[in-house]
C-alpha cells in the first residue's frame, strides 16, 4: 500500500483500492468486464475519442473487452471485418432498417421472411414514409426488373423462416449490387456455419444469437456482420443514437457456448435429416419442405451454397386434416414444446396458416403447415412421440 493510500480513511481505501494481484493469470473463459463508465487516462483521449475507432474503449454501453471478443469471433465465423451486437434478432433487423433507410427510399423484402421483419417493414412504410414492397422469394435474378432509383435495401431470407425456400442469392446480390443497393440477409438459419453469405456478395449479415450460438435458450442477442466501413459505421451510428446495448453477462453466455456450436448444429441436422425423410413416407404428410431434400423448393441452391441445414424443417399435413386436428396434434406432442425461438436442446412444433401470411407469391399446398426443431433428444424417441400424437390427434 503506497503511503498515501495508507492514509486515506477505510471508506475511501474500499472505492480506490490498492491491489497487488498476482500476475499469469489465465483461464479458457472469456473475462466479464462489466462497465458503464470506462475511465479515460486524460482529458486528451477524451477530447480526441472517435466513435468510428473499434480500438477506443469510450463508454459501457457501445463494447467492453467482453462484448469486443464476442463480435470479433462473430465476425471470423461470417468472414466479415466488423460486427455489432443488439439485445435481441429482431433488435439487429430494425438496426438495419434505420442505419440503412430514410423516409422515400424504398424497401423490398422476400415474402417469406420473418414474421416480425415483415410487421417492422409494414411500420415503416404505415408510419415514416418507406416504400415498402414484398417480392416472390424464388425470383433470382429477376429481382433486377423490381428495383427503382429509389430503392435502397433489398432483404433476403434463406431459407425461409417457415416455408424453407432457398432463394438463390448469389443472383440476387449480384442484381442489387449492379445497382448500387444495399442487401441484407437473415442468416439465422446457418448459424454462419453452414453459409457465408458475404462470400456470395451480401452486403450485411444477420444474426439471431438467441439460436445456436447461445444453444440454450436462455439468451437474447442479436449481430450485424459486414466487410463494408461505410455500412458498419452507418449501422454503428443508428445504434449508438437509439442506445442499443448488451448485457456483457449475456455475452459471456454466448461465449461460452460458441466452442461446441458446430458439433451441436450437426447433430441437429443428422436428426432433423433422419426424421424428415421418415415424415416423407408417411402417408398423414403431404410434403416436406426440408432444404437438403430434392423436392423442396430451391434445393438446388441450397446443395450449391449450403454445408449443412442444422434443425429446422416444416411438413405439410395432408388437407384431410382440420386445423383443429393438426392443434390437437400439436398439443398431444411430450417431447416437442410450443414455443418460439429454436437453436436449444429441446424440440418444438408450431403450426402456421401461411396463406395468410404472404401477399406476393402463391403457397401452393392446401393443408396446414407445421414446422418442427429437432433439438437433442435421441431422434427415434422423436418418432415415437410423433407417432402417437398421430394416434391421438388423428385415430
Amino acid at each position: 500500500m503506497t503511503d498515501s493510500a495508507s492514509s486515506r480513511a477505510r471508506q475511501t481505501r474500499i472505492v480506490h483500492p490498492d491491489l497487488d494481484l498476482a500476475p499469469g493469470f489465465e483461464s479458457f473463459a472469456t473475462p466479464v468486464m462489466r462497465a458503464s463508465t470506462v475511465v479515460f487516462p486524460n482529458l486528451a483521449s477524451v477530447r480526441d475519442a472517435d466513435w468510428r475507432s473499434d480500438a477506443q474503449w469510450r463508454y459501457g454501453l457501445h463494447a467492453t473487452p467482453t462484448s469486443a471478443a464476442l463480435t470479433q469471433r462473430l465476425a471470423q465465423l461470417e468472414g466479415g471485418k466488423h460486427a455489432l451486437l443488439q439485445p435481441s434478432g429482431l433488435s439487429a433487423i430494425s438496426n438495419v432498417y434505420f442505419g440503412i433507410v430514410k423516409a422515400d427510399d424504398d424497401v423490398l423484402i422476400p415474402d417469406n421472411v420473418y414474421s416480425p421483419n415483415r410487421e417492422h417493414g409494414d411500420w415503416l412504410a404505415h408510419d415514416f414514409g418507406v416504400s415498402v414492397r414484398y417480392y416472390d422469394p424464388m425470383i433470382g435474378a429477376g429481382i433486377a426488373e423490381l428495383i427503382r432509383p429509389n430503392t435502397r435495401l433489398i432483404w433476403i431470407e434463406a431459407p425461409g423462416s417457415v416455408t424453407m425456400e432457398v432463394p438463390d442469392v448469389p443472383a440476387i446480390a449480384a442484381a442489387a449490387r449492379a445497382r448500387k443497393v444495399v442487401t441484407a440477409i437473415d442468416n439465422t438459419y446457418s448459424a454462419g456455419l453452414a453459409f457465408r453469405p458475404l462470400e456470395h456478395g451480401v452486403d450485411i449479415s444477420v444474426q439471431a444469437l438467441t439460436k445456436y450460438q447461445s444453444g440454450g435458450s436462455d439468451v437474447l442477442m442479436g449481430a450485424t456482420i459486414t466487410n463494408d466501413d461505410a455500412l458498419h459505421h452507418a449501422l454503428k451510428l443508428a445504434r449508438m443514437r437509439m442506445g442499443i446495448g448488451v448485457s456483457v453477462d449475456d455475452c459471456s453466455l454466448v461465449l461460452r457456448s460458441l466452442p461446441s456450436m458446430k458439433a451441436r448444429f450437426e447433430a441437429h441436422d443428422r436428426s432433423a435429416l433422419a426424421l424428415a425423410h421418415w415424415l416423407k413416407a408417411r402417408p398423414e404428410i403431404s410434403a416436406v419442405l426440408h432444404p437438403a431434400l430434392p423436392d423442396c423448393p430451391g434445393h438446388a441452391e441450397f446443395m450449391r451454397d449450403f454445408s449443412g441445414a442444422g434443425g429446422l424443417f416444416s411438413v405439410v399435413f395432408d388437407e384431410r386434416y382440420s386445423a383443429a386436428q393438426i392443434d390437437a396434434f400439436v398439443e398431444a406432442l411430450e417431447l416437442f414444446a410450443i414455443g418460439w425461438s429454436w437453436g436449444g436442446a429441446h424440440s418444438l412444433a408450431m403450426p402456421y396458416d401461411i396463406a395468410s401470411m404472404r401477399s406476393a407469391s402463391q403457397w401452393p399446398h392446401r393443408g396446414t403447415l407445421v414446422r418442427f426443431y429437432v433439438g437433442l433428444e435421441e431422434e427415434a424417441d422423436l418418432r415415437a412421440d410423433i407417432e402417437r400424437a398421430m394416434r391421438i390427434a388423428f385415430g
